[in-house]
């Protein structure tokens, strides 16, 4: 068996973060700006009012923002910071 075998073995299928200080759990390898917006922030029915800046931590990588249309590959134990920001 090759190592990339093994690590696709060893691949949780769902993952643990934090999203503005609430813990979720997630499927998927990924997660886009959309869902992030969407865990944050679930039934704000004025969602499309606003722009969100989303930034996120985790162990082991390097910190980072989101855009809509961006997604980045998740790690257990991320932390996304999600805040809504007036469109000018």
């Amino acid at each position: 068996m090759s190592k990339e075998e093994i690590e696709e073995k060893h691949k949780p299928s769902s993952f643990h973060i934090t999203v503005n200080a609430r813990q979720r759990e997630v499927a998927g390898e990924s997660i886009t700006y959309e869902q992030v917006v969407a865990l944050a922030f679930p039934d704000d029915p004025s969602a499309n009012q606003f722009l969100y800046s989303v930034h996120y931590v985790g162990l082991h990588m390097p910190d980072g923002t989101l855009a809509t249309g961006q997604s980045v590959t998740l790690k257990n134990g991320m932390k996304f910071d999600v805040t809504k920001t007036n469109r000018s």
